[in-house]
């Protein structure tokens, strides 16, 4: 062991002629610990929430969707969408068409974003079918399909199409799985009397809760022709969406995409939609980083004191070391090294302890949230090992710098004058 790491391990360890001394070296080791802890615990939680919103979003929405620039929709889509199948790192594609509907059943009623739909394809691009709670989505397959009325039959003995409903919305209008609603599409058809708008009963076969409140309370889902037949498009697409093999390589491969499909396309991809959610959420993790670091620096406060009182302490025992012929540069270490030795023990336990609970809280869920305000209902916990080597180089080098006025200051304690009135 070295001379001065020596000397600065038995400072460290000795019993102090003032008790303060030890009592502020003790509040510096537990400052640090709970700094460093407090720092993964918080990190482990923004990295919890990112991952965990990222992935909802990532399983609601597609990788990237393609539209037509300037036009109505994308027509004689079957041979498009098969061709675009066939684009290096595209793994799925789905056909869809968008439109705004009024859903009302009896005096209740709510606005929606229908989507028409494939189930099978739309099942590989996105898991919002797949968070069905109540009922099931068989009836949108097309082996389920509704018969139409023929010419003179009533519309009463004829079952009406399908449709799935967000939860929100659902309890938004008084709906259950089983229930007929009114679905109003202000894309009417002209009459003599001009453009009335055109409306259906559908049945609600099933209702969906993926968590999001934009989703749940705003979507729908129902079979691309009816859809289609409602919207009186019978064959328009409004988009086709596209799942991909690497999510951070979107935008190149959708460029790729408008490449393939020709003049007249545009797309977009999950990072440009959810750019400023992700931007806010980094900006959150580094305000709360600087905030909680806070505490680091208060506990590299009380290194300063604790150092400065063991120099005051010191001062005849340096002296006579010096006189000894202990260099000054060998007195600034002894003191370089009680700090960063007070500053390990503090980071060591506070990595212990910050990882030691963000992994009790990940497995154990025992923070809980209000799941319609939050969109989850247990506060999620994903600590990185580089946030660990993060905090450490951010907690130690906050503390070294704490030391340097006290080992500076036993650095130039000259020896006559130390030991004139001893």
């Amino acid at each position: 062991m070295r001379f001065e790491l020596y000397i600065a391990a038995r400072y460290l360890r000795a019993k102090r002629r003032q008790a303060v001394v030890g009592v502020v070296t003790t509040i510096s080791i537990a400052g640090v610990a709970a700094g460093v802890a407090a720092l993964i615990i918080a990190l482990a939680i923004t990295n919890g929430m990112r991952s965990d919103l990222q992935g909802r979003l990532l399983g609601a929405s597609a990788h990237v969707d393609l539209m037509r620039v300037q036009s109505d929709g994308i027509r004689n889509w079957q041979p498009l969408v098969e061709h675009l199948r066939h684009v290096p790192h595209v793994t799925a594609a789905a056909p869809g068409i968008y439109g705004q509907v009024l859903v009302s059943r009896g005096p209740r009623a709510g606005f929606a974003l229908i989507k028409g739909i494939v189930p099978a394809e739309e099942r590989t691009v996105s898991s919002l079918l797949d968070t069905i709670t109540t009922g099931s989505a068989r009836d949108l397959d097309p082996e389920a399909a509704t018969e139409q009325p023929l010419p003179g039959q009533s519309q009463i003995n004829v079952p009406y199409p399908p449709l799935v409903l967000g939860k929100d919305i659902a309890e938004t209008i008084g709906a259950q799985v089983g229930d007929s609603v009114l679905v109003t599409s202000p894309q009417g058809e002209l009459t003599p009397l001009g453009l009335a708008p055109k409306y259906q009963r559908f049945r609600v076969v099933a209702i969906f809760h993926s968590g999001f409140y934009q989703y749940d309370a705003a979507m729908a889902f129902m079979r691309l022709t009816d859809a289609q037949r409602l919207f009186s498009e019978p064959d328009l697409l409004s988009v086709i969406s596209f799942k991909v093999d690497d999510l951070y390589r979107a935008p190149a491969i959708a460029r790729d995409l408008e490449q393939a499909a020709g003049k007249g396309y545009m797309t977009t991809n999950w990072m440009e939609t959810n750019r400023e959610l992700f931007r806010a959420l980094k900006l959150e993790q580094v305000v709360t980083f600087i905030i909680i670091a806070l505490i680091v620096i208060v506990a590299a406060l009380n290194i300063l004191i604790a150092l400065t009182m063991m120099v005051m302490e010191k001062t005849r025992d340096i002296a006579v070391m010096m006189s000894f012929g202990v260099e000054p540069a060998q007195v600034r270490r002894i003191f370089l090294l009680q700090g960063l030795l007070i500053s390990l023990i503090g980071t060591v336990l506070g990595l212990a302890l910050g990882y030691l609970a963000a992994w009790a809280g990940g497995h154990y869920h025992f923070i809980h949230l209000s799941a319609e305000v939050y969109s989850i209902d247990t506060l999620p916990f994903a600590p990185r090992p580089l946030d660990g080597l993060i905090v450490s180089v951010v907690s130690i080098g906050i503390s070294l710098l704490a030391t340097l006025y006290p080992s500076s200051a036993a650095a130039s304690i000259l020896p006559a004058e130390a030991l004139r009135y001893e």
